[in-house]
């Protein structure tokens, strides 16, 4: 691995823990769904770093269940990051039009 590539891991593992952490304190602060499915997809996307740098250093290969060729975790980690962030934004517009 060289040191572009380092630079890449360590500033995604950093930016990532550093989201997941603030992510976690604004958690307990907050009672609004909106905001929750946020900080879900938040967690989610750093969940998916994790899984990305692993798989990228060969520490983890793949899973147990496939699609096609393509390990069953690498197609749902995304999916439910962009699933919550796209809940969190559905909630605000409901929101918004309720309120007119």
């Amino acid at each position: 691995m060289d040191s572009g590539q380092l630079v890449l891991v360590y500033s995604r593992l950093i930016l990532g823990a550093s989201a997941v952490f603030l992510a976690i304190m604004l958690w307990s602060k907050t009672r609004d769904i909106a905001w929750l499915f946020l900080l879900i997809g938040t967690v989610f996307a750093y969940i998916e770093i994790i899984y990305t740098v692993l798989e990228s250093l060969q520490i983890i290969t793949g899973g147990f269940f496939f699609v096609g060729s393509t390990p069953l975790e690498a197609i749902i980690l995304p999916v439910f990051r962009l699933g919550f962030i796209i809940a969190a934004f559905l909630v605000i517009i409901i929101r918004r039009y309720r309120q007119k």
